[in-house]
């Protein structure tokens, strides 16, 4: 893949997922987004619209799994949006790299402290802070650190 003006779509799955677009040849200027619902679940057909218009080269999703103590409903309802996100991407064939969260924080220097990673969000593109201005606003902030990631470690010459 030719490191030039890449499109890379991050998410951060769960019921209610980030989606960031970053061009690595304008680092500064992230986009990000909650994803989109339909009665409380992800919506495939508006995400597919999303992704075309948006065309990206590659996607990367945090591979994420249930946590302790999490009921069983919140369980499925979170395995269902992750189950879809995967299902666009590949529907699209967009080339798709899972990271683990602690792969990722660990590149940026961070704990699994939600607002850890917004405030860092908020340091690198102070420029959109209106896009992680809120304190639910963590999974946009998660989805542009992971796309920030993947130009960091996997487009430019980093192994995953």
């Amino acid at each position: 893949m030719s490191t030039s003006n890449i499109c890379i779509v991050a998410f951060d799955p769960g019921v209610q997922p980030g989606v960031a677009y970053y061009f690595t040849e304008h680092p500064s200027n992230i986009s990000a987004e909650d994803g989109p619902q339909v009665d409380g679940q992800v919506d495939g057909a508006t995400l597919a619209a999303r992704l075309t218009v948006m065309r990206p080269d590659v996607a990367i999703i945090e591979r994420v799994g249930s946590m302790p103590g999490q009921g069983v409903s919140s369980t499925f309802k979170f395995g269902v949006a992750f189950g879809i996100i995967q299902g666009v991407v590949a529907a699209l064939n967009i080339p798709v790299h899972f990271v683990a969260p602690g792969k990722w924080k660990k590149h940026f220097g961070l704990s699994s402290d939600k607002e850890q990673c917004r405030a860092r969000a908020l340091q690198y593109w102070r420029s959109r802070s209106e896009l992680f201005a809120r304190k639910r606003d963590h999974n946009r902030a998660e989805a542009a650190l992971l796309a920030r990631y993947a130009a960091e470690c996997l487009i430019h010459g980093g192994a995953q």
